[in-house]
């Protein structure tokens, strides 16, 4: 599942490395931005039964998703909303499983009060306090979290 569907280049990502039945669930607010990513994966031949679209708020869509039925969560959105989706993701997790959130990597210029890096020390918080995950940090771009469901 895809929190976060932008132009379709993550799903693009995403559907490369799933195996040829698996299926993407993405989810995004922006009905223009689907449109797009459907474009886009159609042009590059993925077929419309490899993907899901759903329009909505992900905390509004993520908690009716099948508990347990998902390998690979991908969160590319507010990081505001990154511990909410750690807590909804974690269930929608099978065992061995992992959520990967993008832009971690804390603001340079933010002061303790900056929202974004609340967000983010909260998200470290609570992945410290499940002894169930395993986080591994990746310095690449924005920064990449990782966070695996132990079995």
């Amino acid at each position: 599942v895809e929190v976060g569907t932008g132009t379709g280049d993550s799903a693009r990502w995403l559907l490369a490395g799933m195996a040829p039945s698996g299926l993407l669930t993405s989810i995004d607010l922006d009905p223009t931005a689907q449109r797009i990513a459907r474009e886009a994966l159609a042009a590059d031949g993925v077929p419309r039964s490899r993907t899901r679209f759903i329009t909505g708020l992900a905390d509004q869509v993520l908690p009716r998703l099948a508990e347990g039925a998902y390998d690979l969560m991908f969160v590319d959105a507010a990081p505001s909303g990154y511990p909410m989706y750690l807590e909804v993701g974690s269930r929608l997790l099978r065992p061995g499983g992992a959520i990967v959130f993008a832009g971690t990597n804390p603001p340079e210029t933010a002061d303790r009060h900056d929202s974004r890096a609340a967000a983010l020390r909260e998200l470290t918080q609570a992945i410290r306090a499940d002894e169930g995950l395993v986080p591994v940090a990746l310095p690449v771009g924005d920064g990449l979290l990782a966070v695996a469901r132990s079995i």
